[in-house]
């Protein structure tokens, strides 16, 4: 199985079969080999993440097979616990513009102990190693600090505001 990894995290990327069974927190947790995958969040980002699952990640895993690392969910996996903390991923190869968005989760047990900015500083390495991707972006909620700070902690700079959301960027180092 492909996955990378930080000091505390692997990442791995979720097949077309693990997205099929992600909401079987159970059965997924055994075929990946993991304690659990029960990953508590507020009712908001637990609606973002479904739409996500049924909307983006499933379709277009599917139109995509040899490049779903690209297009899917990337499960955040606490090491020394065995377990799912969150996900992280990519809205695609990149653009005709050399950019990719990032987004990502984690549950409430889980914050504030420096995984997030881990596992963006992880997943922008291996993205950074595709020639063509030049910049990854990202957007918050103007009100959303605790996400902001994750970015800025993983070398993200704002840029603007677009659509009552902040624009964030991370440029590949030349």
């Amino acid at each position: 199985m492909f996955y990378i990894q930080s000091e505390r995290l692997k990442l791995i990327p979720l097949n077309l079969h693990h997205l099929s069974i992600y909401q079987q927190s159970d059965t997924l947790a055994l075929e990946l080999g993991l304690a659990s995958v029960s990953i508590a969040m507020e009712p908001l980002f637990l609606n973002e993440f479904d739409d996500a699952l049924q909307n983006f990640w499933i379709p277009s895993v599917e139109k995509n097979p040899q490049h779903y690392q690209w297009f899917t969910n990337w499960l955040m996996v606490l090491k020394e616990e065995n377990v799912g903390i969150g996900g992280i991923g990519l809205t695609g190869l990149p653009n005709e513009n050399q950019e990719s968005e990032v987004g990502y989760g984690i549950g409430q047990q889980y914050r504030g102990k420096g995984y997030a900015t881990e596992a963006l500083v992880c997943i922008s390495q291996w993205a950074f190693m595709h020639p063509k991707l030049h910049t990854i972006v990202a957007h918050t909620p103007v009100d959303l600090l605790h996400s902001q700070r994750v970015l800025q902690k993983a070398g993200f700079q704002s840029v603007r505001v677009e659509n009552e959301l902040l624009r964030w960027e991370l440029k590949r180092n030349t």
